[in-house]
């Protein structure tokens, strides 16, 4: 089991997920022998150095060939081990949809992918290098299970709880260096079963990733305002837990989305997919990365362009439901 303490935490939280994600799949191969790392020349910057030098007949660099990796993955899975595939989620999603759509969901393959620095956390690098389309994509797959930790802490929870589930998951990380910590001890996690983090009486917050830190920090905004909000961690995208949405929006007056992904086809499209479905429900406001291409920036820039900061979200939240009464 995965060691969650002080000591880890902190530390997890100033490389962030994607140099954390290494240390997490060091100590999991220490366990698993089955456990082994493909990636597409970002050895370094997956914080998968010591990694290499402890496991490095279990660690295969395929080179800048997203493609091959996710069919070299496959093959090991078809063997009975549990091959974690790593590149930026850009190249792990878009450059590879047919290679995944095949092996991931036709073929059903054990195959955990793992998209880094999803959203805007490649700041400067720009469009290329952003993924505001993952979710969408992946989602349109049958069968492949998505999940989007909210810090660095969860993602050693979902790294171990996707190694020991039998199916093709897609894992996204999101963030950059000195991530804010959500969960400061160790807490229960299950694929499928969202969080409730805070409670409140008026509205409902649905947020994923690294937007869960932020509509947690928006939601104290909001009970100065006489806005109480109930913000819920919606790690698992895909299936989406909606036992637990229905739960938490019985006596709510508005629903909300939060996510580092486009408004379209992420978390917001799966919950407007699913209060469709409804016969009575709150109207939802969506949050999230704008429809359009826009001038890069660093990360704080790109959030604040898209009105995912804090403060933003706590104005974009009270001014919907001011509109409401």
């Amino acid at each position: 089991m995965i060691q969650i303490n002080p000591s880890n935490i902190r530390v997890w939280s100033l490389l962030g997920q994607r140099s954390a994600l290494g240390q997490v799949l060091l100590e999991l191969a220490r366990e698993n022998e089955k456990v082994i790392v493909l990636t597409s020349d970002l050895e370094k910057t997956s914080g998968l150095d010591h990694f290499a030098k402890i496991f490095r007949e279990r660690l295969i660099n395929t080179g800048i060939a997203e493609q091959n990796m996710l069919g070299i993955a496959a093959a090991f899975a078809t063997e009975d081990f549990i091959p974690f595939a790593i590149s930026f989620a850009n190249f792990s999603v878009l450059r590879a949809c047919e290679p995944m759509r095949h092996f991931m969901g036709y073929m059903h393959r054990n195959v955990k992918l793992v998209g880094l620095s999803s959203g805007f956390a490649n700041g400067l690098f720009g469009n290329t290098h952003y993924c505001m389309e993952d979710i969408a994509i992946v989602s349109a797959v049958p069968g492949i299970v998505i999940v989007s930790p909210a810090d660095c802490t969860e993602l050693a929870k979902a790294v171990e709880a996707v190694s020991t589930f039998s199916g093709p998951v897609y894992l996204r990380l999101t963030g950059i260096m000195n991530n804010p910590v959500v969960y400061r001890q160790n807490f229960d996690f299950e694929l499928g079963k969202g969080i409730v983090l805070a409670k409140g009486t008026d509205i409902t917050v649905l947020a994923s990733g690294s937007m869960v830190y932020n509509s947690l920090q928006a939601s104290e905004i909001l009970e100065k305002q006489g806005i109480s909000a109930t913000v819920i961690d919606i790690h698992t995208i895909k299936p989406l837990d909606t036992i637990t949405i229905d739960q938490e929006i019985n006596s709510a007056r508005l629903v909300v989305s939060v996510e580092e992904h486009a408004k379209t086809g992420g978390l917001g499209g799966a919950v407007a997919g699913h209060l469709c479905s409804l016969r009575h429900h709150p109207p939802l406001l969506r949050l999230g990365i704008e429809d359009k291409f826009q001038p890069a920036g660093d990360y704080h820039y790109m959030l604040e362009q898209n009105g995912l900061l804090p403060l933003q979200i706590a104005y974009a939240i009270s001014q919907q439901f001011s509109s409401l009464t």
